[in-house]
Parts: C-alpha cells; sequence; structure tokens
C-alpha cells in the first residue's frame, strides 16, 4: 500500500498535535513523580485493568475495588486486560509499571502500525448468527486471526431460535460449520433471547474471553444476557440492510458470576488481516500446518504449481475446497486496508 504525500499544512498540523500529545504526557509524569516523590500514594501493589479512557485507566486490586488511575508517561500502550504495577491515592491512583503479557490482540491504527486493543486473553468467541447470514471466508478470517496470535477461538452460533422458522436456513448453516469441529474448533449454539446459554457460560468459566464477529450478531445481548446488571446498549439491526451498528464506546472487562471474565471493545470486533504475510496465513489454516514445506517449490503458492502439497491434499479430499478458496480469497486481500 503506498504512502500518501502530505502537504505542508497537514505535516504542520501532525506535528503540532504530536507536540501537544508529548506535552500533556509530561506534564502527567512531572505530576506522578510529585505524588509519588511526596508520599501521597499507597504502597505498590499488582492490579488488573478493567477500562481504557485514553490517558486514564480503572484499576481494580486483588479484592476487587478499583480506582482510576493516571499513567506514567512510558505507559501508554496499555490496554484492558494488562496486569500493573500500580500505586492507590486518595482520588486517583498511579500506575507505574506494566507486567508481562501471555497474549495480545493487535489491529493497524489509521497510519498502519499494529497497536494492541486488549491483552492476557485464553479465548476469542467468534459470534455468528443466522442474519446477517455468515460465510465461509468471513469465518476463517477471524479463525486464521486467533490462530496466528496464538488464541484459541470457539464458534458461537447466537440467535439459534431463528433456524427453528427457516428450514433451508438451517440446512445451509449446518453444511457451512460442519467443516469446523473436524478441524477441532468448538462449535456452540446458543440465544440470548430464548436463554440457551448453558454451553456458553461453560465455556467461559476461568478464561479471560472477548467477543468478535459482525455488527448485528447480538454480541452486546449475549453480554447483556449473561450479565444483566451491565445494559450494554444493543444496536438494532437494520430491516433493509440486515447489518447492525457498533455500540460499544470503550473497552471494558467484565467479571462472571460463574468465574471468568469478558472483554468487550469496539476494537475488538473486526480483525483487518492485510498486514499480514502470507506464510502467517498459511500457519492460520490448521490442516495446512503438516504439509507446510513439502511442495516442490519452496514460494509455492498453492494454485496451479506441480509438486503442491496442499493441492494434493484438497484432491485426495484431506482439504476442503471451501477452505482451499478462503485461504485463496485472504491472500488475495492482503495489500488491501481491512
Amino acid at each position: 500500500m503506498s504512502k500518501r504525500k502530505l502537504s505542508r499544512q497537514q505535516s504542520f498540523r501532525i506535528r503540532r498535535i504530536q507536540e501537544e500529545r508529548t506535552a500533556r504526557a509530561q506534564r502527567r509524569e512531572a505530576r506522578a513523580d510529585e505524588a509519588l516523590g511526596a508520599g501521597e500514594l499507597g504502597p505498590e501493589q499488582s492490579g488488573l485493568v478493567i477500562a481504557h479512557y485514553g490517558t486514564q485507566v480503572d484499576i481494580e486490586d486483588d479484592t476487587g475495588h478499583s480506582q482510576r488511575c493516571h499513567l506514567r508517561a512510558n505507559l501508554d500502550g496499555l490496554v484492558t486486560g494488562d496486569r500493573v504495577t500500580w500505586c492507590p491515592g486518595d482520588s486517583t491512583g498511579v500506575v507505574v509499571a506494566r507486567e508481562p503479557r501471555h497474549s495480545e490482540l493487535r489491529r493497524p491504527d489509521p497510519y498502519g502500525k499494529l497497536k494492541a486493543i486488549a491483552a492476557n486473553i485464553d479465548q476469542i468467541l467468534v459470534v455468528i448468527a443466522p442474519l446477517p447470514e455468515p460465510h465461509a471466508n468471513l469465518i476463517d478470517r477471524y479463525l486464521v486471526a486467533a490462530e496466528v496470535v496464538g488464541i484459541e477461538p470457539v464458534l458461537v452460533l447466537n440467535k439459534c431460535d431463528l433456524l427453528a422458522e427457516d428450514a433451508d436456513l438451517r440446512a445451509r448453516l449446518a453444511e457451512l460449520l460442519a467443516i469446523y469441529p473436524t478441524l477441532g474448533y468448538r462449535v456452540l449454539e446458543v440465544s440470548s433471547q430464548s436463554g440457551s446459554l448453558a454451553q456458553l457460560r461453560e465455556a467461559l468459566q476461568e478464561r479471560v474471553s472477548v467477543f468478535v464477529g459482525q455488527s448485528g450478531v447480538g454480541k452486546s445481548s449475549l453480554v447483556n444476557a449473561l450479565l444483566p446488571g451491565v445494559a450494554l446498549r444493543v444496536g438494532e439491526l437494520s430491516a433493509l440492510r440486515q447489518k447492525g451498528t457498533h455500540t460499544t464506546t470503550t473497552a471494558q472487562l467484565f467479571h462472571l458470576p460463574g468465574g471468568g471474565s469478558l472483554i468487550d471493545s469496539p476494537g475488538i470486533r473486526e480483525f483487518g488481516l492485510w498486514h499480514m504475510q502470507r506464510e502467517q496465513v498459511e500457519y492460520g489454516f490448521r490442516e495446512f500446518r503438516p504439509l507446510l514445506g513439502h511442495c516442490r517449490f519452496r514460494d509455492c503458492c498453492h494454485k496451479h504449481e506441480p509438486g503442491c502439497a496442499i493441492l494434493e491434499a484438497a484432491a485426495s479430499g484431506a482439504i476442503s475446497p471451501v477452505r482451499l478458496n478462503s485461504y485463496r480469497h485472504i491472500v488475495e486481500s492482503l495489500d488491501q486496508p481491512a
């Protein structure tokens, strides 16, 4: 993707914004150092970032109490789910360090630079629904993104109660989803409206999870059903376009009564894969992995090359033609913004 040349006025505006951000960060650092030096804050302790609001975060301590905190200037990269070292104060605390992450979700920012949007996640729940009707390439994009970052994905078919009204739609979805259990993926059928959430509650226990999926599939409705007191605003599904609207405004972590936690954030909703390399996408297809490196040509694109291990597996039925088509579509889209 070629870079667009900026005008002098645009360059000046960008420099000015960067200078203002640097100045604000320096002022925050000075206030934090002053408070720490004056002994106005409590002792250092471990905490969890449960919400992020620009230059401030909400930190939860080990007893479940939370406090709004400022960040040291070198900690601008904090995201919901981070474990941190912090000092509580009378009204506002200060985060002084971030603990190592065992996983993170990242996506490109407007400048193409990868930026973390959530941390220390154990599983990604890919939510789909009868409407808007999903397709294999969409599902596979989410699964590849989860595989590449090393976080376990789970497929969640929400609004399954709608399938009782449309036998043809149920048959199409059953055919679409049949391949995934054979590849080792869990597929859960749930409904936030009918209360069929037992499988989902069990899958969420003692784990930190995120919901991803198209707008309109019912992610916020699921959170509301799992946590009635949270009451996230739910976007109505457009009757004309059969597409939903984004409703979440900040990254938040919610604890579940039965154990486990959920992180909900607008930045987590969709994954763009255009920043990945073809080799990463190959790795993201589980059934490809035993065959990688066995093609006759090292730079094999798995299209029509002789001696291609992937094509031979597809011809023998070991690899689904639908999955192979998904791989090709994703690779073709890598140079395009998500």
